[in-house]
């Protein structure tokens, strides 16, 4: 499975960072997604609950 984030309708709630700190989380400026650190189920759930739809999941 893959996060993609479209930072062009992303505003920036941190609504991920905040749920799934060790998924979603920005280093050295850059938005980092690591889908390893968390259950599918949870990483999914953040994502659904994304409002601003900027996360989508990719199957691979």
């Amino acid at each position: 499975m893959k996060v993609n984030w479209d930072e062009n309708v992303c505003t920036h709630s941190a609504n991920c960072v905040k749920s799934l700190p060790q998924v979603f989380k920005v280093e050295d400026g850059k938005f980092v997604i690591d889908t390893s650190a968390a259950s599918e189920d949870e990483v999914r759930a953040v994502v659904a609950k994304c409002p601003s739809g900027a996360l989508s999941v990719q199957e691979e």
